[in-house]
């Protein structure tokens, strides 16, 4: 659960404010958006962990933003909004939130809302375990291992360069952008793209040296994929 990354749909931009700094003091990564489209396009290309999302929004409003990320798989979703009637709540519950929070609220009660939401989300998720060719990865156990002929090898991996590998074992085959891993897993203080390229040749020299070369190639034009390769 920490890191878990927070996407906040939001158009009032003193509570967006709020609901980051809250969520990133208690050791989350966030995302913000101010309307519906971006919020699902953020939503599209970062996989956050979980959704906050507000009712009232411009362009498309909470419940077509809800109902378009159910569509699209199982994020957890907390709605927040000013509207209490039971109607709405149940609407929002029936199109498939997780949980419901009304404004004015206390910051520190929707993240502990998002807490409990994560840990009943994450809990049922049936197989934790990314597998990509020699590679496996567990993102809650934070560890990663190479099989080789000669047993398992531990890939010894920094914070950073365990969130990129992870992140992108989750879409094998995938082209993903420098900005995308730049969003996705550097802290807010390294968020350039040549810090991803540092990170990221690291990581492919710890591959190859435990046996998995050719696993993480770069893109031309675009940035890098994680693939096994042809017959593996």
């Amino acid at each position: 659960m920490t890191n878990a990354l927070i996407l906040i749909i939001e158009d009032e931009p003193e509570i967006a404010e709020i609901l980051e700094s809250y969520f990133a003091r208690e050791g989350f990564r966030v995302i913000c958006a101010g309307d519906g489209p971006l919020g699902l396009a953020h939503h599209q290309r970062l996989r956050p962990d979980l959704v906050v999302l507000d009712i009232k929004l411009p362009g498309l409003d909470g419940y077509e933003v809800l109902a378009t990320i159910r569509r699209r798989g199982e994020t957890p979703v907390i709605m927040v909004t000013a509207l209490a009637e039971d109607l709405d709540k149940l609407q929002a519950l029936r199109i498939g939130a997780d949980d419901y929070v009304v404004k004015p609220f206390n910051p520190l009660e929707v993240v502990a809302r998002a807490r409990a939401v994560l840990r009943r989300t994450l809990g049922r998720a049936p197989e934790t375990l990314l597998r990509l060719g020699p590679l496996s990865v567990d993102p809650q156990a934070i560890r990663a291992v190479v099989e080789t002929a000669a047993g398992p090898v531990p890939l010894d991996l920094t914070p950073t360069e365990f969130r990129i590998l992870a992140h992108m074992a989750a879409a094998p085959g995938r082209a993903f952008a420098r900005a995308d891993l730049v969003d996705a897993c550097l802290p807010e203080g390294e968020a350039l793209d040549r810090t991803v390229d540092s990170h990221v040749s690291n990581l492919r020299r710890k591959l190859s040296a435990a046996g998995a070369e050719g696993l993480l190639t770069g893109v031309r034009g675009v940035g890098y994929r994680l693939e096994a390769p042809h017959g593996r």
